[in-house]
């Protein structure tokens, strides 16, 4: 990552740290193992993708912490529920035990709820959006739209459904477009929103490039999957295979699925090209999401 975006990495963190109630605070292990699932790492990509829209179009950080905390919480909350038994069954995330190894699985689920319920608490409390309650409005519909049946929580849907079964090309699309794609489309959205952007085509070119990169985010994952072993991804390794779920190299082949990655990156490049802004950020998540080693 460039230096810009290790600072803002290293804001969504103290963001983070902020928002969620500390340790000591009853209940205790509930509020231990929120801030377990929340601050252990990470690539921070969608706060990151806030941060670099909202700034791209003159928003000073401290207007858009709250949605880049929002969208972090969203994503651990997220990532708590797919590792459990009842659903992808890992042990592991981030090179650590998962949150309901640690603090078993009844407090997993109530952290992985809870960290749900913060995210909208702490964009609905964010005094900097209050003067424009209708672009707050705008932007707590589009953070409910990305969790709900329509986005990540649809998605899990479509892939626990998928499982053993043979997907095509389109279908494993529109499984992705919801359980990895939503949210990332909706932090771009969220960094736009806050910095005030109303023009619909600069919107729309915010649309396509989140668009391409939440499937490129997933093809680069299912390739790390295989290419890469267990330390460097700090997740169990081979665990899509070994589940026989469907993913880009099984469907398209691995030589074809990075071409795929190629071609999207080059769309989100070429779709943020145009605007009459900074968007060197963007770009540079663009390159890092097709690019990253785990």
């Amino acid at each position: 990552m460039t230096p810009e975006l290790v600072a803002l990495s290293a804001r969504a963190d103290e963001a983070l740290a902020r928002a969620v109630p500390d340790e000591a605070q009853p209940p205790v292990e509930l509020h231990r193992a929120m801030r377990y699932a929340v601050l252990g790492g990470g690539k921070r990509l969608r706060p990151l993708l806030v941060y670099a829209t909202g700034r791209a179009f003159g928003a000073a950080p401290d207007r858009l912490d709250a949605s880049a905390a929002a969208v972090e919480l969203i994503h651990a909350y997220s990532l708590v529920h797919d590792d459990l038994p009842a659903m992808d069954d890992d042990d592991l995330r981030r090179g650590r035990p998962t949150c309901h190894v640690v603090f078993g699985e009844a407090m997993a689920i109530l952290a992985g709820d809870a960290l749900q319920a913060l995210a909208f608490e702490v964009l609905a409390n964010d005094p900097a959006l209050a003067a424009d309650p209708a672009n707050h409005l705008a932007m707590l519909r589009t953070l409910a739209g990305a969790c709900g049946s329509h986005g990540m929580a649809g998605g899990q849907a479509f892939d626990l459904a998928a499982v053993g079964h043979v997907l095509d090309a389109a279908e494993l699309e529109r499984m992705h477009v919801h359980k990895t794609g939503a949210l990332i489309r909706a932090s771009v959205r969220l960094g736009a929103l806050a910095a005030g952007v109303r023009d619909a085509r600069a919107l729309d070119a915010l649309e396509t490039y989140g668009h391409a990169i939440g499937l490129a985010f997933q093809i680069r994952d299912d390739l790390l999957d295989i290419e890469a072993d267990t330390a460097q991804l700090g997740k169990t390794a081979g665990k899509d295979v070994a589940a026989n779920k469907p993913t880009y190299p099984a469907i398209l082949g691995i030589d074809a699925s990075r071409a795929e990655l190629a071609t999207l990156t080059a769309r989100a490049l070429a779709a943020i090209e145009p605007l009459d802004a900074r968007v060197d950020a963007l770009s540079d998540l663009a390159r890092f999401v097709s690019g990253r080693a785990s």
